[in-house]
C-alpha cells in the first residue's frame, strides 16, 4: 500500500512529520511512504529506507495562504504534489499536518469527491471516557449544510465507525439543543425526519453535554456547529490539564502527591490525547484524505497514517459511493 505524505506541512515539519513517517514505516509493513518537500530541508531528518521514497517539491503551502489560490498557483507544493499522486493513481491514500483549507481544496479539486455526494466533511475522532471515541463530523469543510447533506454526513461516518472503527451497527446522533424530537431549528428538525428513513442506527437527538460518556458513535452538525464543539473540547481538555499541573506543583503536599499518582496521569492524559486517535478524515472524496492536527508530533502523524492505510485497506471510499448510489435509487 503506497501514502503519499506533505512533509512540509505542520507547525513541527519537516523534522517531526519525518519521525513519524519513519515510525509508521517501523510499525507497518505492509506500506510503501512517498514523502513530498524540500529535499535539503528534509535531509537532516531523514534515514534511507527501502520502502520510502523522496520526492523534491520547490514550493510548500503556508499557513497564510488563501487555500483555492495556493492549491491553483503552486503546481510544485508538497501538498498539491501529495494529491496528484493520489489522483493518477500512484498512492492510495494521502496525509497533511498543513493549512486546512488548502488540503481541502486539494482534496475537492484534485483528489476529486465522488459522485452523489453534495459535500464532503472533515471528521475527527475524539476521546470519551471510557476510552472508545467517537466520530464528530462536519468540523468545518463547510459552514452550512442542507438536511440532505446532514444525511449524507450520518450515512459517511457510520460507514467510516464500521469499517475504520470496528463498531457494528454503529449509533448516529444528531447534534441538537435537547434530546426531543421536536427541538431545534428549522435544519435539525428536517434533517431528524430523513435520518429516521436513512440506512442507519439512528438514534436521536444528542447534545453537546453527552458527547464525551460516549453517548453515540457518530455525532453529525453542520460544520459552524461542530468546528465550536471541537475547539471547546480541545481547549477545555488543555485547561483542565493546565490547572491539574499548576495544582500539583503549589506545594510540598501535593508535588508528593503528583508523585504518587504520576503514572494515573499519564494514563490519563493518553486516553483524552487526540494524537492517539490520528487526523482528520475528508469523507466524500475519491481516495482517503486524512488531515493531521497542525500541531502533530511524530505520534499523531503515526497515528494519521495508521488511520489513512485503514481507510485503504478497507475501501472506504468505494463503500461510501456504493452506499451513496444505493440510496439515491431508493
Amino acid at each position: 500500500m503506497r501514502i503519499a505524505v506533505d512533509g512540509m506541512g505542520g507547525d513541527h515539519a519537516p523534522k517531526e512529520i519525518i519521525a513519524g513517517v519513519l515510525q509508521s514505516l517501523e510499525e507497518f509493513s505492509d506500506i510503501h511512504i512517498q514523502l513530498y518537500g524540500d529535499r535539503e530541508a528534509m535531509a537532516p531528518y531523514l534515514t534511507d529506507h527501502d520502502r520510502l521514497t523522496v520526492v523534491h517539491c520547490s514550493e510548500k503551502i503556508e499557513p497564510e495562504d488563501e487555500p483555492v489560490r495556493a492549491v491553483r498557483r503552486k503546481k510544485d507544493a508538497s501538498m498539491v504534489r501529495m494529491a496528484q499522486a493520489v489522483k493518477d493513481g500512484e498512492a492510495d491514500a494521502c496525509v497533511s499536518a498543513g493549512n486546512t483549507g488548502a488540503l481541502m481544496a486539494a482534496g475537492l479539486f484534485i483528489v476529486g469527491r465522488i459522485d452523489g455526494i453534495e459535500r464532503p466533511a472533515l471528521a475527527p475522532t475524539l476521546p470519551t471516557l471510557g476510552g472508545e471515541g467517537f466520530v464528530l463530523l462536519d468540523v468545518g469543510a463547510n459552514a452550512d449544510a442542507k438536511p440532505s447533506q446532514l444525511v449524507q454526513y450520518a450515512i459517511m461516518g457510520s460507514i467510516y465507525a464500521d469499517k475504520v472503527r470496528g463498531i457494528r451497527n454503529p449509533r448516529v446522533g444528531l447534534l441538537n439543543i435537547g434530546t426531543e424530537a421536536g427541538k431545534g431549528n428549522d435544519l435539525t428538525k428536517e434533517a431528524y425526519e430523513a435520518l429516521q428513513a436513512a440506512p442507519l442506527n439512528f438514534i436521536g437527538n444528542i447534545e453537546a453535554r453527552d458527547l464525551l460518556t460516549g453517548v453515540a458513535d457518530v455525532a453529525v452538525t453542520d460544520g459552524f456547529t461542530g468546528n465550536m464543539v471541537l475547539k471547546t473540547i480541545e481547549g477545555t481538555a488543555a485547561g483542565l490539564f493546565s490547572m491539574l499541573k499548576d495544582v500539583f506543583a503549589s506545594s510540598v503536599k501535593t508535588k508528593l502527591a503528583a508523585a504518587l499518582v504520576k503514572d494515573d496521569l499519564r494514563g490519563l492524559k493518553k486516553q483524552m490525547d487526540y494524537t492517539e486517535y490520528g487526523g482528520a478524515g475528508l469523507f466524500g472524496l475519491n481516495s482517503p484524505v486524512i488531515k493531521a492536527h497542525g500541531s502533530s508530533n511524530a505520534n499523531a502523524l503515526k497515528n494519521a497514517v495508521r488511520q489513512a492505510r485503514t481507510m485503504a485497506a478497507h475501501h472506504v471510499s468505494e463503500t461510501i459511493r456504493e452506499t451513496i448510489v444505493e440510496e439515491e435509487a431508493r
